[in-house]
C-alpha cells in the first residue's frame, strides 16, 4: 500500500479512535399548481395590515383537496360586507417527485434511513403533533402511540416538517421539527402516561353507588384543574414558537379532555392586561386561537376518546344504599340511563375546547373515530389559497372581525379563518416571542442558515477515559469568513461556534461555546481559501439514546452566520450489545484540507505555521464515479471465539432514492493486530462504478454476530455523500 493512500487510512481512525490502532484493509467483492409563489411571499400567509388583509382558505370536494380555482370563484366577508378581492394566489405544500421508498431492512423494528437535507424554498406540510399527555387516560394513551408511529411510518414524507410534543414534558418546540423518522419514532416511545392527568387512568371513571357519580369527572386528577392551564400555557408555547417558522403551519391536538370552562383563573404577568371576558378557560381558548391565526398556525382537533358505547362496564358500582322500598327493574334502569346520559354528556364537554380551537382557525374536528383521520388531515395540507382585500378604517378597533367566505361553485367544500382581532401588525407583534440572537435563532431553527456555508459530520464514538463523545468536524468555506491580515504573511480569523444536544421532545441536553481564533501563514491561508477549514471539537454525552446535534457558526467579524443538523444515535455499551460508531469516508482521490483536529477550547488560539497536509477531507463528502470509497467505524461488544476472534461479520450496502445500487458479501471482522477487543477498528472498500449517475446517495453498514445462532446480534449504521460526474 502507498504511503500517499495510507496516511489517510490512518487519519480515519485518528477521528475516531482515541489513539490510532494496526488495522488491516479489505476490499470488498460487489454484488451488484396553479401558481408558486417565491418564499417571501409565502412567508406570512395571515396579514393584517393597514394596507391587506390576507386570509387562507381551503377547499375541498368529497375530501379531496381542490386547486384549480380563480379569483371569480370566491366572495369574502368582513362583518357580513362584502369585500373586494384584490390579492389571490393558490399555494402548495406537496413537490411533484413522487414519495421515496423505504431503504434497508423490511423488520418494522429496523432504524429508518435517513431524510434528505431540509431545503427551505422546498413547498412542504409543517405539523406539530402536540399529545396532551395532562388530558390523556392511560387506556387512551396507547392508542395514540399505535397512531403516531403508523403515521410517522407511513405517511410523513422526506419533505414534510414534523415535531411530536408533550404538553406536560418540557419543551423546546423549534429543535424538534425535523424530516428525521428516526427522532420522530424515538419521541413516540416517549410518549407514555402522565400521572397529572386530568382523565385518569380510564377514559370513564367507575360509577359509585347509586347516585352514579364519575369518580374523576375532572377533579380527580393529584394536580388538580391546574393540568387544564398547564395543557393552555404549552399550546401557546408552541403556538408562538411555530410562528418562527416560515409559510402556513398546522398543529394537531390529541386530547381526551380540552373543555370549555368558564371560571376565572390566574394569568401570567405577560397576559394581566388582557381583557376581563379573557380571564377563563373559555378566554384563553380564543387567545390561543388568535396566536394561531396571526401566525398562520391551522389547528385540527384529535378526540382521543374515540368510540365509547358509554355503557356499563364490570367496574361500575351501582347499589340499593340510597333507595327506599322494593327495588324494581325499572328504578335500575334509571340508573343505568342516567349512567348513559352523563357519560355521553362528559364526551361531548371534554372535546368543546379543541372544537373551539380547531373551528376558529379553519382545522376540524376528529370525533367518533378509532383511527384519529391523520390520512385526512394531511390530505387537507396540500395546498391552500390565499385571499387579500383592502381593510377599512375600522378594521383596526381593536375588536373580533368576523370572517366569511364562500365559494360560487356548488359540491364544494370551503374552510377558513373565523376572524381576527383588529389589531395593527405593530400591535400583535408585542406578543410574539422574543428574538433571541441571530446566532440563538439558527441554532433552533430546523432551517439551515446559508450566510456561511458549512457542512457537518458528527460521529458517535466511545473513549475509555472519557466515556460516550459526540466528535464533530464542522466545515467552513473560509471565503465566507473575514481574516485580518497581520502582516509579515500571517492571517487571522475569529470565529463562534455553538453546539447544542437535544434530546427528546426538543429538550437540550447539552451545549458548547467556543470562539477560537484561527492564524494562518500566507500558504495555509491559500489553502483555507481553495479548499475550506474544517474545525473539531467533541461534546460528551451521558446517556444512551437518539440526538439531535445543532452547529451554528458565526463569523465574528462581519456576523455572518452559517448552520447545520445531524441526527445521531448513542447506544449503550453497558448492556453488552453490538455497536457501530460512526463512519468515516475517504475518496481514492485525498487533496489537502486545513484541518484543526485538536479539541478546541473556549477562547483558544490555533496557530498553523506550516503547510497543510494531504489528508481525507471528513466532512466534504463527494465522490467522483468510479472512485474506491474507503469507509472506517469502530464495533463495540464483539462476540469472540474460543481463539479471541470476533465472530462479526460487516456487510455494506449502497442506496439512491430509495432503491439499492449495490450489496457487498459480509466481510468477517478481523481483529488479529488490535489490543482492544472491546473497540475494533473495522475498514472497508467499496467501489463506486463508473456508471453511477450523479446525486445523492445513503451507505449502509449491517455489523452481524454469530449468524448461525437464532438470536443473533446486528447493528446499523447509516451515512450519506454525493457521486459526481467523474
Amino acid at each position: 500500500m502507498s504511503s500517499q493512500v495510507f496516511l489517510p487510512i490512518l487519519f480515519l481512525f485518528a477521528l475516531i479512535l482515541p489513539s490510532v490502532a494496526q488495522v488491516q484493509q479489505r476490499s470488498l467483492p460487489s454484488n451488484t399548481a396553479q401558481s408558486t409563489p417565491t418564499p417571501n411571499e409565502k412567508d406570512d400567509v395571515v396579514r393584517i395590515t393597514t394596507n391587506l388583509v390576507q386570509v387562507d382558505v381551503v377547499v375541498t370536494k368529497n375530501g379531496k383537496v381542490v386547486n384549480d380555482l380563480n379569483a371569480n370563484d370566491f366572495e369574502i366577508f368582513e362583518d357580513g360586507k362584502r369585500q373586494s378581492i384584490t390579492n389571490f394566489l393558490y399555494v402548495s405544500n406537496v413537490s411533484n417527485t413522487a414519495p421515496v421508498a423505504s431503504m434497508g431492512p423490511t423488520d418494522k423494528k429496523a432504524v429508518p434511513f435517513p431524510p434528505a437535507p431540509i431545503k427551505a424554498n422546498e413547498p412542504r406540510r409543517i405539523m406539530a403533533l402536540v399529545v396532551d399527555d395532562l388530558g390523556l387516560s392511560a387506556e387512551s394513551i396507547a392508542q395514540v402511540r399505535k397512531q403516531l408511529r403508523a403515521f410517522v411510518d407511513e405517511q410523513v414524507q422526506p419533505n414534510d416538517l414534523v415535531a411530536i410534543i408533550r404538553t406536560g414534558a418540557d419543551i423546546g418546540a423549534l429543535q424538534q421539527f425535523t424530516n428525521d423518522k428516526r427522532l420522530l419514532l424515538s419521541a413516540v416511545k416517549q410518549v407514555q402516561w402522565n400521572i397529572c392527568s386530568r382523565v385518569g387512568t380510564s377514559v370513564f371513571s367507575p360509577a359509585q353507588q347509586s347516585t352514579v357519580r364519575l369518580i374523576g369527572g375532572g377533579g380527580g386528577s393529584p394536580c388538580g384543574w391546574e393540568s387544564i392551564r398547564s395543557s393552555l400555557s404549552a399550546l401557546r408555547f408552541v403556538l408562538r414558537a411555530m410562528g418562527e417558522l416560515p409559510g402556513r403551519k398546522s398543529m394537531v391536538l390529541f386530547s381526551d379532555s380540552i373543555p370549555r370552562q368558564e371560571q376565572e383563573v390566574p394569568l401570567p404577568a405577560e397576559d394581566e392586561d388582557l381583557q376581563a371576558d379573557e380571564r377563563s378557560y373559555y378566554g384563553l381558548l380564543q387567545r390561543l386561537a388568535e396566536i394561531a391565526i396571526r401566525n398562520s398556525i391551522v389547528i385540527y382537533g384529535v378526540d382521543t376518546q374515540g368510540l365509547q358505547p358509554a355503557l356499563p362496564t364490570a367496574a361500575d358500582m351501582i347499589t340499593s344504599d340510597n333507595l327506599k322500598g322494593p327495588i324494581t327493574s325499572s328504578m335500575i334502569n334509571q340508573q343505568l340511563n342516567a349512567l348513559h346520559r352523563n357519560r355521553m354528556t362528559q364526551l361531548i364537554r371534554r372535546r368543546e375546547g379543541a372544537d373551539i380551537l380547531s373551528s376558529e382557525t379553519g382545522g376540524f374536528l376528529v370525533k367518533n373515530s378509532n383511527d384519529f383521520r391523520l390520512d385526512r388531515i394531511m390530505e387537507d395540507q396540500q395546498g391552500y389559497y390565499l385571499l387579500g382585500y383592502r381593510p377599512s378604517a375600522e378594521t383596526f378597533n381593536r375588536r373580533f372581525h368576523h370572517i366569511t367566505a364562500r365559494v360560487k361553485k356548488s359540491g364544494l367544500t370551503l374552510r377558513t379563518r373565523k376572524g381576527f382581532y383588529g389589531f395593527t401588525e405593530e400591535e400583535a407583534n408585542r406578543f410574539r416571542a422574543t428574538e433571541g440572537s441571530k446566532t440563538d435563532l439558527a441554532l433552533i431553527s430546523p432551517f439551515r442558515a446559508h450566510d456561511i456555508a458549512i457542512e457537518l459530520t458528527t460521529v458517535f464514538a466511545s473513549d475509555p477515559a472519557a466515556g460516550s463523545i459526540l466528535r464533530s468536524f464542522l466545515y467552513l468555506n473560509a471565503k465566507d469568513l473575514t481574516f485580518v491580515d497581520e502582516g509579515e504573511g500571517w492571517y487571522k480569523v475569529a470565529v463562534e461556534m455553538r453546539g447544542i444536544i437535544f434530546g427528546n421532545n426538543g429538550r437540550p441536553l447539552d451545549q458548547i461555546v467556543v470562539t477560537p481564533t484561527v492564524r494562518l501563514r500566507q500558504k495555509g491561508y491559500e489553502q483555507a481559501l481553495q479548499d475550506g477549514l474544517v474545525l473539531r471539537f467533541d461534546m460528551p454525552v451521558k446517556r444512551a439514546g437518539p440526538y439531535q446535534l445543532r452547529v451554528a457558526a458565526r463569523d465574528l467579524a462581519s456576523s455572518r452566520v452559517g448552520s447545520a443538523g445531524q441526527f445521531v444515535t448513542v447506544p449503550d455499551l453497558t448492556k453488552k450489545e453490538l455497536a457501530l460508531s460512526g463512519i468515516v469516508l475517504s475518496g481514492q482521490m485525498t487533496n489537502k484540507i486545513l484541518t484543526i483536529s485538536a479539541p478546541l477550547s473556549a477562547n483558544a488560539t490555533v496557530t498553523s505555521a506550516g503547510e497543510p497536509q494531504v489528508t481525507t477531507n471528513p466532512v466534504n463528502r463527494r465522490y467522483a464515479a468510479g472512485t474506491d470509497l474507503t469507509f472506517a467505524c469502530v464495533l463495540y461488544n464483539a462476540e469472540l471465539d474460543a481463539s479471541r476472534q470476533p465472530r462479526s461479520t460487516v456487510q455494506a450496502k449502497l442506496f439512491r432514492e430509495g432503491r439499492q445500487v449495490l450489496s457487498t458479501d459480509p466481510m468477517p471482522v478481523d481483529a488479529s493486530l488490535q489490543k482492544d477487543l472491546t473497540r475494533i477498528a473495522v475498514l472497508g472498500v467499496v467501489r463506486l462504478k463508473p456508471d453511477l449517475e450523479p446525486g445523492r446517495y445513503f451507505l449502509q453498514l449491517l455489523a452481524s454476530d454469530s449468524p448461525t445462532k437464532d438470536n443473533h446480534r446486528e447493528a446499523l449504521q447509516w451515512i450519506d455523500f454525493e457521486v459526481l460526474k467523474p
